[in-house]
């Protein structure tokens, strides 16, 4: 099975390829309906020859590598930048590598048809003649403009969540529909002390640092995160037979390690090292689209408030995690992981008691 890191990796590369592989097929109908049974370019007089498959595999396999470059490198590269400072330096850095990639193949294709060598001036004319070429820079805007919609679609992406920009655009929850899920309410410890000791600016600093340092284990064990709430994170899971029931909890300790690693680095800037609490439970959901002026997807149900309440009494039980036996029963992970038992509880605001568990 595919990590949910490469899973990500994969849905973030697939567009790159798609769209201008997309856009090739489309120019190329336009193209054969423009030219009809001619045999060459009236522009340049080359020869024509009307070919879907080819330009759409190399359009494809040009745009997956791009789509390569820009989730392993240059996202990481660019990630403090802003989104148009983003989309326009590294437009015009894949610009500038598309053109050199040109350059090179067809110095080196001209010299092998003429058989001269790349700095013969013929091969130099040639070249110059090909780049003067209107057909080539129309083109090449039009394969610019099928990338500049992917590097929207990878930016907006990442500011609404993967997973979200995806529903909107196969409609998935354009109608409510019930889901069993699991919820973590993370919060950070001791927040609105840190906020006076640090100061409103820096304390945001930490509270971007913290958010950063914790995406990597969410993505690694399959989270969606849900919303950021001030100091407090809301992270959840489709529950269904095919996901690992022990997601959820391994992210939570993957999470620390994931702050002690970074320990160091805390230290060194805000003085403190920040620790957090979680409550986690699942039940079932509403899931649907909401909004007129600004649409969301939204869940509703029970589940929300009880796993709010949860978290909450962390401090009391002084643990640093909560989970409901209701979570325990269904993921079947006694074996797994040391449950320690706490007794019923009466959560505030409901009827019925709750037992709760923390993990050793």
């Amino acid at each position: 099975m595919l990590s949910n890191q490469l899973k990500r990796t994969l849905i973030k590369i697939t567009p790159f390829g798609l769209v201008p592989m997309i856009f090739s097929i489309v120019y190329s109908l336009l193209e054969k309906g423009i030219l009809g049974d001619y045999a060459y370019y009236p522009s340049t007089g080359n020869p024509y020859t009307f070919n879907l498959e080819v330009p759409a595999l190399v359009s494809f396999i040009v745009g997956v590598l791009i789509g390569l470059l820009e989730v392993l490198y240059l996202s990481k590269l660019f990630i403090k930048a802003s989104f148009r400072r983003k989309i326009i330096l590294k437009t015009a850095i894949y610009f500038g590598v598309l053109i050199t990639a040109i350059f090179i193949i067809a110095i080196l294709r001209i010299s092998y048809n003429a058989q001269l060598s790349p700095f013969h001036p013929e091969v130099i004319n040639n070249l110059a003649n090909f780049f003067s070429s209107f057909a080539l820079w129309s083109v090449l805007l039009y394969f610019t403009l099928g990338l500049i919609g992917c590097l929207f679609y990878s930016e907006i992406s990442d500011n609404l969540g993967q997973y979200v920009i995806l529903n909107f655009f196969t409609g998935k929850y354009h109608k409510p529909i019930e889901e069993e899920r699991i919820f973590m309410f993370l919060d950070m410890k001791s927040s609105t002390t840190i906020a006076e000791k640090l100061g409103h600016v820096k304390y945001f600093g930490l509270l971007n640092t913290f958010y950063n340092d914790l995406s990597d284990a969410i993505v690694k064990y399959g989270g969606e995160i849900y919303q950021y709430v001030g100091d407090e994170i809301v992270i959840t899971w489709k529950f269904h037979k095919k996901s690992n029931p022990a997601d959820c909890i391994q992210c939570f300790f993957a999470m620390q390690e994931a702050l002690s690693n970074k320990s160091e680095q805390y230290l060194k800037k805000y003085k403190l090292v920040p620790t957090f609490k979680a409550g986690i439970h699942l039940g079932t959901v509403t899931t649907g689209e909401i909004g007129k002026l600004k649409k969301d997807f939204v869940f509703t149900g029970d589940i929300l408030n009880t796993t709010a309440r949860i978290q909450g009494l962390c401090n009391a039980f002084k643990v640093n995690i909560l989970v409901s036996k209701n979570l325990v029963d269904a993921l079947q992970l006694h074996q797994q992981f040391n449950f320690i038992e706490l007794g019923e509880t009466q959560l505030r605001g409901k009827d019925k008691k709750i037992t709760l568990y923390s993990i050793k």
